[in-house]
């Protein structure tokens, strides 16, 4: 009988389900907590783990590959019956893989692809993501010139969120309704390398920069001190629902914020690793789908949650979720923005 099932059991007759839990331990293998949005999936994912009956640890790779390795192999020899893993890099994850294949521990591949079929995926739909942001900017500014400040060339999604918005703007790019005046990669993610590559981007265009299509919250905040540093206000788009990302939607200085419920992501991956570490197949978790869409076309089991794109017409979404508090949100917010 599934963990799940015998917890809901317990709850029926009113036992205190700890006193039976199967107390199996899921190990979870962080690339780094400089994102604010990475707290709150942890919160959510100890949560689901703790509740059910299993026992949380974690470690912080802070952004090094190498760390991740050894990380993954302290987590191993702590007795994980299950990792969860949000990878620094795709392609350098791989022996952490080969040595929890090793000693049968099934991996979840957390909000990042590892494309192995050995792990289960499991993270928002990023390509849809990409297409909202661009689609949403591009409902502001429908023509012009338009820089992508990207993701690290070392993670899957940067190129997920790209192909999203190249769906979008990709015939009127074609046509010559938008020109990519500048497109670069960003490294780590970080809100200051993506203030830099801006920074270069808005002097190779002598400023002539309409539209900005970033793919997060914190590379979209150093592409508008950029900007604002020139004196320019344009549509700015990001994704995380970061809270400074929620007030600067608020305030009118970025159009969009992506809101992918890290709560959900959290609590989602901490229940497949307790039903993968209790022995349920990846074919067999609930929801699980078969996707394919990785560089190379490795099939995986897969599960893709839906995003929420939050605008100055719907903040009150974030408010009534209690993600942010509304005095939070709404400090110096413009005239007529929901819930402020």
């Amino acid at each position: 009988m599934h963990k799940s099932i015998i917890a809901a059991a317990i709850a029926v007759v009113g036992f205190n389900s700890a006193a039976l839990a199967e107390g199996l331990t899921v190990g979870v293998s962080w690339s780094n907590f400089q994102e604010e949005r990475w707290k709150t999936d942890e919160a959510a994912m100890k949560a689901a783990i703790e509740a059910n009956g299993d026992t949380y640890i974690s470690a912080d790779a802070q952004n090094s590959a190498a760390k991740q390795l050894t990380d993954v192999e302290a987590l191993i020899a702590q007795g994980a019956n299950a990792l969860v893993i949000l990878s620094v890099d795709k392609d350098a994850v791989g022996p952490a893989i080969d040595a929890a294949a090793g000693e049968g521990i099934p991996v979840v591949g957390y909000d990042r692809l590892i494309e192995d079929d050995r792990a289960f995926y499991l993270t928002f739909d990023n390509k849809g993501v990409g297409s909202i942001i661009a689609q949403t900017v591009m409902a502001a500014q429908p023509t012009g010139n338009y820089a992508i400040i990207k993701g690290d060339k070392g993670d899957p999604n940067a190129l997920f969120l790209l192909e999203g918005m190249m769906e979008v703007i990709g015939d009127a790019v074609a046509a010559g309704d938008i020109t990519i005046v500048g497109e670069s990669f960003t490294d780590g993610w970080k809100p200051d390398n993506a203030q830099k590559n801006m920074e270069q981007i808005l002097t190779a265009a002598n400023n002539e920069v309409d539209a900005v299509l970033a793919e997060n919250d914190g590379m979209a905040g150093g592409a508008i001190a950029a900007l604002e540093a020139q004196g320019l206000s344009i549509p700015v788009g990001g994704q995380d629902g970061d809270h400074a990302a929620l007030n600067r939607v608020a305030r009118g200085t970025q159009t969009v914020s992506v809101w992918k419920d890290a709560r959900q992501l959290g609590a989602a991956a901490g229940n497949i690793a307790a039903a993968l570490a209790a022995g349920t197949a990846l074919d067999a978790i609930d929801g699980a789908v078969k996707w394919s869409g990785g560089a190379n076309g490795v099939e995986m089991n897969a599960i893709f949650l839906a995003p929420t794109p939050i605008t100055k017409d719907n903040i009150s979404t974030v408010i009534d979720a209690g993600h942010i508090a509304a005095d939070k949100v709404c400090e110096g917010a413009m005239d007529g923005v929901a819930g402020c």
